[in-house]
């Protein structure tokens, strides 16, 4: 019989979880971050973990959907301060390139490589990948609703272009070092200048 734990418990167990889940998939990777290694990090039982996740992937994917979210939400608030300003197609070029250099340095999204995203993804149930491209879908709608955009655009199109770019920059020593910030600008130039 699982122990029962308090609200309070819990919420701590949780936030143990991620933080701890947080360091090894930076450290090791989806591949070899193991649920016995974040389990002896928290100090719980293995089988108190799955009381809170089904899979070591569930809370991989929460950690980095927790990073996603404030990378998403600080775009956002960017995106609708040039919104009221003069706007452009490169100030708008600008900002999401910033928002991508800024992923790039992000310690957990930074060290998933194309095969670590794969794995992960995977891994997860379809309907959790589904619900999770919804959102950003959404988000990007959420975010160029602000924005002078053409009629004819479709949102979906935009967001897997989005998707694509963010893919591609996964890739950044095949693209080339020298070329990569320009290519990265030109690539998000491009779907912007079609958008607005």
């Amino acid at each position: 019989m699982p122990k029962s734990y308090s609200d309070q418990e819990r919420e701590y167990i949780r936030k143990r979880l991620k933080e701890e889940a947080a360091k090894c998939l930076a450290q090791y990777g989806v591949r070899r971050t193991t649920v016995d290694e974040i389990v002896k990090r928290v100090n719980i039982p293995k089988g108190t973990f799955y009381l809170f996740y089904k899979s070591k992937e569930l809370l991989l994917f929460e950690v980095i959907q927790e990073q996603h979210e404030i990378v998403s939400r600080e775009l956002y608030q960017a995106i609708s301060g040039i919104a009221g300003t003069e706007f452009s197609a490169e100030k708008l070029t600008d900002v999401i390139f910033r928002f991508y250099k800024m992923t790039e340095k992000m310690l957990v999204l930074r060290l998933l490589d194309l095969g670590e995203v794969e794995l992960l993804v995977r891994k997860l149930p379809r309907e959790t990948v589904e619900e999770h491209l919804q959102d950003d879908t959404d988000m990007i709608e959420k975010m160029f609703s602000v924005l002078p955009v053409k009629k004819e655009v479709d949102i979906k199109v935009i967001s897997a272009a989005f998707h694509a770019i963010y893919y591609a920059t996964l890739h950044k020593a095949e693209i080339g070092e020298e070329q990569y910030d320009e290519a990265l600008r030109a690539l998000i130039y491009g779907i912007v200048s079609q958008v607005v």
